[in-house]
C-alpha cells in the first residue's frame, strides 16, 4: 500500500510583518500552548513534502484537513489528499486509511496506530500536545525568518521512531497578539511544521485557507466503508 509520511497535524495564519522586538523563547511557547488551549475545531488546505534519507526525490501531496476537539472524548481528524488520492478519518477511537484506486481500507485502533512511543506524534497532529512537557524547545540559530516568524525548534524528551524533532514556524503576528494579552481563539500560530524521524526522513506541511472554531459536525469524521472495498485490520 502506498502511504504518504502522516505528519503532525498543525494549523496557520497569514504571514505577519516583522516584529519591532524579538520575543523570548518562553514567549514563543506560551503563544503556541495558548493557541492550542483555544483551538476546539479547523479545517485547512494542506501541501505535504517528504523527504526519504537516500532518496533524492520528494514525496508530494496536498488537500484538506480537518480536525475537532470534543470536550471530553478524544480529538477526531480527517486528511482528504488530492494527490495521491486518498483519505485518512478517525473519529477518536479508530483510524480508517482508504485509498479508493487500490479499493482498500486499512482499518485500525487509535491506539494501535501509534503505539510505540508515537503518542506525541499523535498529540501534536490532534492538537493536545504540551509543549512545555513534551519538548526541550530552543529558538533556530535564526530566530526569525525575513516576515518576523518565529522558527522554533522541538526536540521530544521521549524520542520515538516517527519523531526525533519538530520543527514549527510560529506567526509572529500571534506572539504580538499574545503578548498584547489578546485571545487567540480565531486564529492558530503555526504556518508550517518539519517533522524528522528516527531514519532522518523529513515531512513538511503548509497550511492554507485555515478557518478556525467554525463548528464542525461529528459525523464528518465518521468513514463508512463501501460494500466493494477491501477491508484490512492488524
Amino acid at each position: 500500500m502506498r502511504r504518504l509520511l502522516l505528519a503532525p497535524v498543525l494549523l496557520c495564519c497569514l504571514n505577519s510583518p516583522v516584529q519591532a522586538a524579538q520575543a523570548t523563547l518562553n514567549e514563543v511557547v506560551a503563544t503556541l500552548e495558548a493557541g492550542y488551549a483555544d483551538l476546539r475545531d479547523l479545517q485547512a488546505g494542506f501541501s505535504q513534502t517528504t523527504t526519504l534519507a537516500g532518496f533524492p526525490k520528494p514525496q508530494k501531496g496536498h488537500g484538506e484537513l480537518a480536525l475537532r476537539r470534543p470536550a471530553a472524548a478524544a480529538a477526531q481528524f480527517r486528511f482528504d489528499y488530492s494527490a495521491p488520492k486518498q483519505l485518512i478519518v478517525s473519529d477518536g477511537r479508530q483510524v480508517w486509511f482508504y485509498q479508493p484506486d487500490q479499493r482498500q481500507v486499512l482499518i485500525s485502533s487509535l491506539d494501535g496506530m501509534f503505539k510505540g512511543g508515537n503518542g506525541i506524534a499523535l498529540a501534536y497532529l490532534t492538537g493536545l500536545g504540551n509543549v512545555s512537557k513534551d519538548f526541550s524547545a530552543a529558538l533556530a540559530r535564526t530566530p526569525q525568518d525575513k516576515q518576523g516568524n518565529y522558527l522554533l525548534e522541538l526536540t521530544p524528551r521521549r524520542p520515538s521512531a516517527v519523531l526525533t524533532k519538530l520543527r514549527l514556524t510560529i506567526d509572529g503576528a500571534a506572539v504580538t497578539r499574545y503578548l498584547a494579552g489578546k485571545a487567540l481563539s480565531d486564529t492558530f500560530p503555526i504556518l508550517s511544521s518539519v517533522v524528522i524521524d528516527g531514519s532522518g526522513n523529513q515531512t513538511r506541511i503548509d497550511y492554507s485557507r485555515v478557518r478556525v472554531n467554525k463548528g464542525l459536525a461529528a459525523g464528518r469524521f465518521i468513514f463508512k466503508v463501501p460494500a466493494d472495498v477491501q477491508q484490512i485490520k492488524p
